[in-house]
């Protein structure tokens, strides 16, 4: 048996190791090791409660929307306030926007890589000034560097890479388009921040989220501008990023049969109406291929393998977020989370089976079936690594068209928001649906002061240790069975956990400032 350990797991956001054992050519066991310590609750107790909506966002500069919206519902609940129609208008179009960037630069600038062969740029002839650039960068660095640390440096995100054998798409063809596409999804990527930011009022880190709703009046102006820039990232969607997920997904077929898990939970987000009754992804738990309603009072966050003294088993708004960096038998900051006492995946594809599973017709439901049948797949191949891929451009096109309808929804000049007062005692909680996955704010007022605040994160759900009774986290059971053709090289555990997205920096989100955690050297 063989003890592989992946550290870092690169191209994520934040610090995260696994550590596989392999037996046979195969993942036999796995670990999923984040290496930061959470301590944003400790910072928010006594402050006013206002402040969480934007000390939370700091949590995180790539999902700063979904920690803002989800601790502007949580004080929502809390202080007994809605937000009128524009309010929740403009808050979808913000999280609209927020998951476009977001699943734009999952797929091009974290995840393609470990399909697309960089080196194919080297033998390119086109005409293309960015492309013709960025060979000669890359062949320089992979051809001239003598000193290797300092090449792999520099040329960061594109090295080091996993070298072996059929690692890589071989046609050269796809490979230069696909390389082309990670060059546009840049300028897609920021013309998406440059949405959220024309009623967020700034990205990263949203200063327009409030309780009741958002502080930004819509004007004409910034409705016409919104709707521009989303018919560009819509076509980019359409016609490029979608044919980049059918490419890798004919190149590697396996993937669509590694890397699945059973169990699924979904927050629900996207609010069609002003009453919170109806979502375009609509609240589920999925257990053993069954739909069942949301009961948040089933959550709970369990501690016997996470550096934390804090009671096990605990609901979010009794939570303890209390450090034993010395604790015996843990092994990771990440919590265990449990819904009814079962660990959960969250993200693109819960919410891709959860509308699936949904006897009333929805736009999901029909993208799903479209895709399947022309890759001719049946539904279990959804159930994969190549299952999430799919699943967020399948959103990424959903989201397109329904921002073009929250926007004519828009009542121009009319106010955004409803008025509200801190209350002497609360309690509140916030449930988003992130672009990662399933995300929770819990506060408990007292004295108009904050007492408690836990947030639960879709990293944290999936990427957790085992549980009290020492079942697996979701990535860490997902690795079972992962075929790995070189322990040396162990790409195909890295094409798995990068699926699911992970976010370390939300899971795990503060520094340990006792030690050094590394050298750099700047050039």
């Amino acid at each position: 048996m063989a003890k592989v350990l992946l550290d870092p797991i690169t191209r994520i956001e934040g610090h995260l190791s696994i550590e596989i054992d392999v037996q046979n050519g195969k993942v036999v066991d796995a670990k999923s090791i984040g290496n930061m310590y959470r301590g944003f609750e400790k910072i928010l107790r006594g402050r006013n409660p206002l402040d969480a909506n934007q000390i939370t966002q700091r949590i995180c500069g790539v999902c700063p929307v979904s920690h803002g919206l989800a601790s502007s519902k949580c004080l929502d609940a809390a202080f007994g306030v809605k937000p009128n129609a524009n309010g929740r208008l403009l808050r979808n179009l913000i999280l609209a926007a927020n998951y476009l960037q977001s699943h734009i630069i999952h797929f091009y600038h974290l995840s393609a890589l470990d399909f697309v062969d960089i080196k194919a740029l080297l033998t390119y002839t086109g005409s293309d000034a960015k492309l013709s650039g960025l060979r000669d960068w890359v062949k320089n660095e992979l051809e001239t560097k003598k000193d290797r640390a300092d090449a792999l440096t520099v040329a960061a995100p594109f090295l080091p890479r996993y070298e072996g054998k059929d690692f890589y798409i071989k046609d050269p063809a796809i490979n230069l388009d696909a390389i082309a596409g990670y060059v546009k999804a840049l300028d897609m990527r920021m013309k998406a921040h440059q949405m959220c930011t024309i009623f967020a009022g700034r990205m990263p880190h949203a200063i327009s989220l409030v309780p009741g709703g958002v502080t930004q009046v819509p004007t004409r102006s910034a409705i016409r501008q919104y709707r521009s820039l989303l018919k560009e990232i819509e076509k980019f969607v359409n016609s490029v990023y979608f044919n980049h997920i059918v490419a890798v997904a004919k190149a590697y077929p396996d993937y669509f049969k590694l890397g699945g898990y059973n169990n699924f939970l979904v927050f629900g987000t996207f609010e069609g109406d002003d009453a919170n009754k109806k979502y375009l992804f609509e609240p589920a738990v999925i257990t053993a291929g069954k739909l069942e309603k949301l009961d948040t009072a089933r959550i709970r966050e369990q501690v016997k393998y996470a550096w934390y003294r804090s009671g096990s088993n605990l609901h979010p708004l009794k939570g303890e977020t209390d450090a034993d960096p010395k604790k015996g038998g843990a092994y990771t900051w990440l919590k265990a989370p449990r819904y009814d006492g079962k660990p959960m995946e969250v993200g693109p594809l819960a919410r891709a089976v959860a509308a699936y599973l949904n006897p009333a017709s929805n736009p999901y439901k029909e993208a799903i079936a479209g895709v399947l049948k022309s890759l001719q797949l049946d539904v279990s191949a959804v159930f994969s690594v190549l299952g999430r891929h799919a699943a967020r451009v399948i959103e990424s096109q959903i989201l397109c068209k329904q921002a073009m309808g929250w926007l004519d929804e828009l009542e121009s000049g009319k106010s955004p928001r409803n008025s509200f007062d801190i209350p002497d005692v609360g309690e509140g909680e916030g449930l988003v649906e992130a672009p990662r996955g399933a995300l929770g704010h819990w506060i408990v007022v007292k004295d108009k002061k904050i007492e408690n605040y836990q947030c639960v994160v879709p990293t944290t759900w999936f990427c957790g240790p085992r549980d009290d009774n020492g079942v697996r986290g979701p990535v860490e059971q997902a690795l079972i069975g992962t075929p790995i053709s070189d322990p040396a090289n162990p790409i195909e555990a890295a094409r798995v956990v990068r699926s699911f997205d992970p976010c370390i920096a939300c899971a795990v989100h503060v520094v340990e400032g006792d030690r050094e955690i590394a050298k750099f050297r700047v050039v």
